[in-house]
Parts: structure tokens; sequence; C-alpha cells
């Protein structure tokens, strides 16, 4: 950990060192996403920004357009330009005042954040069919800019990072959710899409949320308590790692030494300051940066590593999405998420914690302009990386289309409306249930409960857009649930082959 420790000091460091040198010297700069290549969000007002000599007045044209902005006494300006429409040819931005920069190869169309942790950051490179995606991939209108691992604890105004045109050799590293999603919403508008991946596996939410938004939730408090414990214990935890390394090494040698295999992994360095654990770490380095720019909306896979913590999720995202929102200056920018994938070694009835934490990211579809894509079908309960992200950007894109193109096919699996006692089942009701069906019914993801709140399996039966639930050792149901497990089988469905999220009536 200490490496991370000294890697995160270096990186505030060697910011403030370059925006320092640049400014001395008078050079003009530009934000990081405006690099050859780059994507602007069309249809919005264009927000130029960057950094020159104090007082400096400079000129900025991009197509017709030429503003005057004068750089403040901190070195920053900023112009904003009218809003341009799509452009699918390359076009220059020049900034001029005492020396003239030029941005070459923009492109007007739907800028895409992309966002959360590793099931986000995986790579196309790494899907199922890797080979033949890889090798179909020519799609020069679709553009990729990763902003690379970084923690700071106050805000930056910059992050490093470069634009890739798509193409089989450059597609490989794009995050695959993002570049799925991409293709198919691409097909549909012909617009260029630019997906800027800020992405960072094992992270939890808490990182990539601003220290006021993390202050305004109820949470606040024991996420400040468990970072200051963490922090306590970093010395034994690295005392330990040392030993366990030096065991390892011994170990390594002493099967070297006998000629025998020795497939043990090293142990890893132990997390500590500088983290990427730290809260609103992340947020300052790797967002921050961005808060001035436009995008179309932003496409979010995050979750896991917040498993434990469900009841604390359920406010921390829907706070998550408000503050970003509000400092991109955009109080409805759509915000689409993956709901979890059914993953669990240990299929054991008490394992729920992903249920809980999938039901908490649901709470953030009462905010407007919020979609969710259910993943519970194509998941792999012994990988909590699937490879199918295919499916993933499709669903994705479904929630797009209607929502933004207005485009009426059906975007969502059946989500949970009611339940009423029928006799000695339970009549329970649905929305997108639009051709509701049963596939594997034996599979018994269904479970009711009586007063006495012990689930049972129940059989589920389709009558209209309804299902009739019932369990014969439970005359008097008063409760129940649909694939309530980390790792379930998904077998409700409606006519577009979308799976219901899983749901509880109770709140037991």
């Amino acid at each position: 950990m200490r490496s991370i420790a000294v890697t995160f000091r270096l990186t505030a460091l060697a910011v403030g060192w370059v925006a320092a040198l640049a400014l001395g010297r008078a050079e003009i700069t530009l934000a990081p996403l405006f690099r050859d290549g780059a994507v602007v969000q069309r249809d919005q007002p264009l927000p130029v920004w960057g950094w020159a000599a104090p007082g400096e007045n400079l000129k900025i044209t991009f197509h017709s357009q030429s503003v005057m902005t004068k750089a403040g006494e901190d070195g920053s300006w900023l112009a904003m330009l009218a809003p341009e429409p799509t452009a699918a040819q390359p076009a220059q931005l020049v900034v001029q005042g005492s020396e003239t920069r030029r941005v070459d190869g923009i492109l007007v169309g739907d800028v895409w954040l992309c966002s959360g942790q590793s099931n986000m950051e995986f790579r196309v490179s790494e899907v199922r069919n890797a080979e033949q995606e890889i090798a179909a991939a020519t799609f020069p209108l679709i553009r990729h800019f990763k902003i690379p691992h970084l923690v700071a604890e106050r805000p930056q105004r910059d992050c490093p990072g470069a634009w890739e045109t798509c193409s089989p050799e450059t597609v490989g590293a794009f995050t695959a959710v993002g570049f799925f999603f991409a293709c198919e919403y691409q097909a549909r508008t012909g617009v260029p899409i630019g997906l800027v991946n800020a992405s960072w596996g094992g992270t939890f939410i808490e990182a990539w949320m601003s220290p006021p938004a993390l202050a305004a939730d109820p949470a606040a408090a024991a996420i400040q308590s468990r970072w200051k414990e963490f922090l306590a214990t970093y010395p034994e935890r690295v005392a330990a790692q040392e030993k366990a390394t030096a065991k390892w090494t011994a170990d390594a040698a002493a099967a070297k030494a006998a000629g025998k295999a020795f497939n043990r992994r090293k142990p890893v360095a132990a997390e500590g300051p500088g983290s990427r654990w730290m809260p609103s770490g992340i947020y300052h380095a790797m967002i921050a940066p961005l808060l001035r720019a436009r995008f179309c909306g932003v496409l979010w896979y995050q979750g896991e590593a917040n498993a434990l913590r469900a009841a604390e999720y359920q406010t921390l995202f829907p706070g998550m999405i408000r503050q970003w929102r509000a400092e991109l200056a955009a109080p409805e920018l759509p915000f689409y998420f993956v709901q979890l994938a059914n993953y669990g070694r240990v299929p054991e009835k008490t394992d729920q914690a992903w249920a809980f934490l999938r039901e908490s990211q649901m709470a953030a579809l009462a905010l407007p302009r919020t979609g969710m894509a259910v993943t519970l079908d194509i998941g792999d309960a012994t990988n909590i990386h699937p490879k199918n992200k295919q499916e993933v950007g499709r669903r994705l894109a479904l929630v797009a289309r209607h929502q933004l193109l207005g485009e009426k096919q059906e975007y969502s699996g059946p989500l949970f409306a009611a339940a009423q006692r029928d006799g000695t089942a339970l009549r329970v009701t649905f929305t997108h249930a639009d051709g509701l069906r049963l596939r594997n019914p034996a599979a018994q993801s269904f479970e009711v409960a009586g007063a006495d709140r012990v689930f049972v399996p129940a059989e589920a039966k389709v009558a209209g857009d309804a299902l009739i639930v019932s369990a014969a050792s439970v005359p008097a149901p008063v409760a129940v649930r649909y694939a309530w497990r980390n790792a379930p089988d998904a077998t409700l469905f409606n006519a577009a082959g979308l799976p219901a999220a899983p749901f509880r009536s109770d709140r037991w």
C-alpha cells in the first residue's frame, strides 16, 4: 500500500506542478476533455475552458463561432459557445492569445459519462466472442476517453487522458458496457458518440461523492468513522502483509528448490492513506475535472463493493445522482444504471446481501430521468465479472431510446407494483407486464410467508398481467418474495424477453 499512497501524493503534486509551470510560462492550456479527436455535446451550450496567464485576452473559435474571454487572476478562463448541431465531420477548435492552441478532429454528438467499478471498467477484449467483436469494430464515430485511476484529498481541475477513435486496433481497451451501448444507440441516431470512462474496480460509492453530498447523508458519520478506523489499523495491516509476503517468498523458494509447483498468489499490499476507498477521493480526482462539461447522460455500473451495506446505499445512490446533476448544472441529466447480476459462489438461502443491494438500487428510479437495466438472467454465479456485456449495453440503450428518442418499444422488465390476498394465494401485479411469462417455473424462485414470517417455496401461475402465488403449507400468505438471493434463477419475463427485477412485498 505504500506504493499506492506514494502514487496518490505524487499524482497530486504532479498535477499542481504542471499547472504552476504552465501558468509561470504563460502557456495556454485546455481542460482535459479538449484533446485531439474529442466529441463534444450537441444541442447544449458548449463550455470551453482552461488556463492561461492571469489577465490574458483569448479568442476561441469553433466552426462559425468566435468568442472572446479573459483569464482571471488565478489564470482560469471560460468561454461559453452557443449550442452546436450534430457534426460528423471533424472540426478544429482554436484558442488564440499570446500563443495559439489547436485541437483537431472534434466531432459534435452525444457524450456519455461511463462510471462505476470493475464491471464498467471491464474491457471489450474480455467479453464473450471478443475476437469477433473487435474485428468488426470499425466505428469512427464512436470515441473513448479513459481517465486513469486517481485519488486526491481536494478537487482537481485537470486529469490525464486521450481520445481514441473506435477501430479494431483500439476498441479492446474500451469500456465494454459503454461500447455496446454506443453501438446500439449510434445505430439509431447516426450521431457521433463520446464515451468518457471514469471507472475503477472495487470502489465504494462514497468514493465517488463530494464531501457536501456525503455530509448530507444519514450514513455520513458511519462512513467517516469506518475510514478513521481503517487508517488507524493501517500499520498493523502493513506488518501483517509484510510477514505474509516474507512467508510466501520463502515457500516459493522452497518449492522451486524441491522442483514442486507453487501456485499461491503473492499477498497484495495493504490499502491505506490515498486508497481508492477514501471517501470523496475518486470524486476529487476523476469527476471534479469534468464538472464544467456537458453530457447527454450517465451510465453507471456499481454496487458490488457496497453489498454488505445495502441500507446505506438506498440513500447514498440517489444522493450521488442529485449531486452530480447539480454540479453538472443538469437537474434532469439522464442517469441509467445496471442492477447487479446474479452472482454467489455459495447458493445458501441466507445469502441475500445482493438482493438487498438490488432493492436499494431501485430506489433511484423514484428520481426523474433514471432507468435501470436488470441483468439477473445474464450473470455468472461463479464470476463477479460476467462476460455478456453486449446484452447489458443493449438493455441500457433500450432505456435511452425510449426516454431520449421517443421510441415506443418496451424498455424494462416487470417491476413489482402490489400484492393482495386472493383466497389462499397472493395476487401480484406489475408494471411493464405485457405478455407476462414464466420460464422454468420449477426453479422455486418464488416464496411466500404467513404471519409467522417464515418463507417457503411457492408456486406461481400467470393470470394476464399478474401472478397468482401460493404454497400449500401457507394457507394465509401475507408476503411474497421473488429471486431474493445473491444468485437466483430468473424465471419471470415479459413479452420483450426482459427479466423482472427481484422484489419483496415485506419490509421485515
